[in-house]
């Protein structure tokens, strides 16, 4: 390899690199220092999420509670879901499921629950299950019956990855406030959801949710999260921000009602297109109920 290729591949690598965080890009003596904040940069951020509001339950003049998915394959969903492949980024790029498990590994996100009313805690050991498969190939069966020990290149681990990450399923709470006079949304939870790691590798394998996080325990590591943003790389967004202002698009798939909070498959069934219509029908109640507040 002469100089000039390996020069070319080292540019490649620093644009790849810089163009996501351009943090201390300007004050970096090395390319190390590259989107690494200095201590006079943390001093002076003081950055923490925007702290939510106190909200009085007499304030609250009407409320509904949804539960919406987040389709991963939907282009204004892409800053949720890439990257994939980290050998060649910097470390402070992440997609959203891999921030959210090296957090609960180190113990930084403490609770995790098994659906999405909260009633069941998990701990990260539950979820090996879930999230990995250990097969053992027929030559290291024939080792093990034979009484020998099982040669590691005779056992396939398959884990799910950032890449097998469909879609996320969210549960909020849209409410109008009437001392601000106004319709607001506050996120509550979260769940990644991917093909059973037991049928992966099926044609339509069946899509489960991994694990519910409670949002608001995971805001200060979201915030500290940096997503892509395409249209100006100076200025990324944060998971938070992207969530908390709901920068992406979804689709209604359940609401709170009286006959269990039964999802709209359950009722519309095989039918694709009205289940689609419902969804919108009940967006669109949510937003006429603020309208009609202001009408006359």
């Amino acid at each position: 390899m002469n100089l000039r290729n390996f020069l070319l591949i080292v540019s490649v690598l620093l644009v790849s690199m810089m163009s996501y965080g351009q943090i201390n890009v300007l004050n970096a003596n090395e390319p190390a220092e590259i989107g690494m904040k200095t201590e006079e940069m943390i001093a002076y951020d003081n950055d923490h999420p925007l702290e939510y509001g106190y909200v009085d339950k007499r304030d609250i003049l009407w409320a509904k509670t949804t539960w919406e998915t987040i389709d991963l394959d939907e282009r204004i969903n892409f800053p949720l879901y890439y990257p994939i492949d980290t050998n060649n980024i910097g470390v402070n790029r992440r997609s959203l499921y891999d921030v959210l498990v090296s957090n609960i590994k180190n113990g930084k996100i403490k609770n995790i629950y098994s659906d999405s009313y909260f009633t069941e805690t998990r701990t990260f050991s539950d979820l090996e299950s879930t999230m990995s498969k250990i097969d053992t190939t027929d030559l290291g069966y024939e080792q093990y019956n034979a009484g020998e020990e099982v040669d590691p290149q005779y056992i396939n681990r398959r884990d799910i990855s950032s890449a097998d990450i469909a879609e996320y399923k969210i549960r909020g709470y849209w409410y109008f406030d009437k001392r601000l006079g106004e319709l607001r949304y506050r996120l509550l939870g979260l769940a990644p959801v991917a093909p059973d790691v037991n049928f992966i590798d099926d044609d339509e394998p069946d899509m489960v949710a991994l694990f519910w996080i409670w949002y608001p325990d995971a805001r200060e590591i979201l915030h500290n999260a940096l997503a892509f943003n395409r249209r100006n790389t100076s200025m990324p967004f944060t998971l938070d921000h992207i969530l908390n202002a709901r920068r992406f698009n979804s689709v209604i798939y359940k609401e709170d009602n009286e006959q269990g909070d039964r999802s709209i498959d359950d009722y519309i069934v095989d039918n694709a297109l009205m289940q689609l219509l419902e969804s919108e029908r009940i967006k669109e109640s949510i937003r006429n109920f603020e309208m009609d507040m202001w009408s006359y």
